[in-house]
């Protein structure tokens, strides 16, 4: 009875373990859902999604993007040990985070959203090797416009880059500008509560600050 279980138990890791290695090499050709998308579906509450590709979007949003969120994203593998390590060092505790775009990716893709405590420590655990393998399989560009596409920018169920350009400035991606893509990337990740298109004091702040760093931001994997 009791090897029967561990059978049993074995088999369903493997199979868990396999679902986000078939939806990693799926995803190498298809728009992902995300499960926050999934979510509102199943819930009936809506979402507004135009995919583009990374070809279609301003070039300053994935370097706005870089400059906020992974300034090393074309040249760690899928993990930036370098800062998470800081973080762990940190005498003041983990006060900044250390997520880098393709574990923020696999979080939208295949992990939960929004707990704190141990259970987000579980999530932060298993969005490492998530991360690797995404790593291994896209290329920094697929990886780039994935992320482009799932992000949620707008408290109405707007996902992906095109929709939080509609909702915010009445305008294509392709047609947005260095300060606009600053505006829309200081909203993340929290667009229910901040707004790019009426800015409060801490957004603007944000967005001149990575508007700067954008400049030099390293975008030569895209």
């Amino acid at each position: 009875m009791v090897r029967r279980i561990l059978r049993r138990l074995f088999l369903a890791a493997v199979i868990l373990a396999a679902i986000p290695v078939v939806l990693t090499l799926l995803y190498t050709v298809v728009t992902p859902v995300s499960t926050r998308m999934a979510w509102r579906t199943v819930t009936l509450q809506g979402v507004t999604r135009t995919p583009v590709a990374l070809n279609q979007v301003a070039r300053a949003v994935p370097a706005t993007l870089i400059a906020s969120e992974d300034a090393r994203f074309c040249a760690h593998r899928g993990v930036d040990w370098r800062e998470l390590l800081a973080v762990i060092d940190d005498e003041d505790g983990p006060s900044r985070g250390a997520s880098t775009l393709p574990m923020q990716v696999a979080r939208n893709l295949f992990l939960w959203q929004g707990d704190t405590g141990p259970t987000a420590i579980v999530r932060k655990a298993l969005e490492i090797p998530l991360a690797m393998l995404i790593d291994v399989v896209w290329t920094k560009r697929r990886m780039m416009e994935i992320y482009l596409n799932i992000a949620e920018w707008g408290p109405g169920g707007e996902f992906g880059i095109e929709a939080g350009a509609q909702r915010a400035f009445r305008k294509s991606a392709s047609e947005l500008g260095a300060r606009e893509a600053a505006l829309l990337v200081s909203i993340l990740p929290n667009p229910i509560r901040r707004s790019a298109s009426a800015p409060g004091t801490g957004v603007r702040r944000k967005a001149a600050i990575i508007s700067r760093r954008a400049a030099s931001a390293d975008t030569s994997c895209l």
